[in-house]
């Protein structure tokens, strides 16, 4: 295929050599004509393995070169891949300047352009959502040209670390493409054929907001492994070896095991523990702000459900689930129950269906835990869920089951608010609510 690749930075670069690599013809585009006379030497403008012998083999065979001329690129070529900078501005923003500059200079380059067929601009830099539709809009008005029809956008994220972005470029985890229609969506991800690799497509603004994940992810990993380290060393221990004891566990702590928004996480445990590492922190004078967030952010996320519910403001609320999680009758520090006792605590009426709790059966500090919190909890339970979800104005749904899902369909008109991610047939609805999605 014949595709421009704007900016030859870390990212512009080496796609535009792996792309090359894998018989591509491709115009690296620069607005530095120093940048691009290097490019056309083949000497690399970025320090990365792999690349000098990729620039190399492109350039010999005819296959690569680089452009000052915007208009010149796009008009021999059908993709325009977007690889330039969004630093962050002052308020911590993102500045899409160069991103619309592009975004323009590609469309004027289309509007005399004689080549014929749709030519997608395909966003490569890492943006916020939202931006794909800022630069479609750019592209289309400065093009004359319809977007889905003599024009397109779509979105292409990197995975690429420094210092191994060949090999992650070859070899990647995932190829990800985000569009809107599926013409755009094949036409992009023809680009990679001869990887071998997952290839997911999703809508633009999902695929915007993947990048973000990752990264944000990787920070979090970063400073955690950081934190740990640094209680440890606090206490006499080495924390790389506590660390890497903690990745041996492939089963939930290397794992997709827990990585799925929800509802705030309870129990004996977590809270408790977490608790007791932030205070072993304090006592030796260690700041760990990571750590002492999570009691926190966990805090909001019950707020969020109480706030929800009190704007609906509903006269009776139906609770399937009251344990912290299914498959337990463990209501400590359940979030659950803390809503339960806040909305009771406001006047609400409250009934509760949970299969598994049954209130004479509780023992020892889950007694205790729940006799304090809500004393009066066997009032409040209900035997059949059938005539909770009648008797309820608005359901929250803690968990879930066949009966309660059959229940809800049978009743469109009853709000729900869903803390477990119900079938998507329900999650269309006006009157529902998801927590976190």
């Amino acid at each position: 295929m014949n595709i421009a690749i704007f900016g030859l930075g870390y990212v512009g670069t080496v796609t535009a050599a792996c792309f090359s690599g894998l018989g591509h013809n491709v115009i690296g585009v620069d607005t530095s004509p120093e940048k691009v006379a290097k490019f056309n030497a083949g000497t690399s403008p970025v320090l990365e393995p792999g690349v000098p012998e990729l620039l190399a083999e492109g350039l010999a065979a005819g296959r690569l070169r680089a452009t000052i001329d915007a208009a010149e690129a796009v008009q021999n070529t059908d993709i325009s891949l977007v690889a330039v900078g969004t630093p962050s501005r002052a308020n911590g923003d993102i500045d899409l300047t160069y991103i619309e500059r592009v975004a323009a200079d590609i469309g004027t380059a289309l509007q005399t352009s004689e080549r014929e067929g749709q030519h997608v601009l395909v966003i490569r830099s890492t943006v916020l959502p939202g931006t794909a539709d800022i630069a479609g809009r750019i592209l289309s008005e400065t093009s004359g040209r319809t977007l889905g029809e003599g024009c397109g956008v779509a979105v292409n994220p990197e995975f690429l670390r420094e210092g191994q972005g060949v090999a992650d470029f070859m070899e990647p985890p995932l190829i990800m493409v985000g569009a809107d229609d599926e013409t755009t969506a094949k036409l992009v991800m023809s680009l990679y054929d001869g990887i071998e690799a997952e290839r997911i497509v999703e809508p633009v603004r999902l695929a915007e907001m993947v990048k973000y994940a990752n990264n944000s992810w990787h920070a979090t990993k970063v400073t955690y492994a950081n934190e740990i380290g640094v209680i440890a060393q606090s206490l006499g221990i080495d924390g790389t070896r506590v660390m890497e004891i903690l990745c041996a566990d492939t089963k939930l702590n290397i794992s997709k095991a827990y990585m799925r928004p929800g509802f705030a996480f309870g129990g004996s445990c977590l809270p408790k523990d977490v608790r007791a590492i932030t205070h072993a922190a304090k006592a030796s004078d260690v700041a760990v702000p990571l750590l002492s967030s999570l009691l926190v952010s966990n805090s909001i996320h019950t707020q969020r459900v109480i706030d929800r519910l009190l704007d609906w403001h509903p006269d009776r609320i139906g609770f399937t689930g009251l344990a912290f999680k299914a498959g337990t009758d463990d209501l400590r520090e359940s979030p659950i129950v803390e809503v339960v006792e806040r909305m009771l605590g406001k006047g609400f009426d409250c009934v509760i269906h949970d299969a598994e709790v049954n209130a004479p059966d509780l023992i020892g500090g889950n007694r205790a835990y729940i006799e304090a919190e809500i004393p009066h909890l066997n009032r409040l339970l209900m035997d059949e869920l059938s005539e909770l979800v009648d008797d309820s104005d608005v359901l929250v749904v803690a968990k879930s089951s066949d009966e309660l899902v059959e229940l809800i369909r049978a009743n469109p008109d009853k709000p729900v608010l869903d803390l477990v991610r119900l079938p998507e047939d329900i999650r269309v609805r006006d009157n529902y609510v998801g927590v976190a999605w």
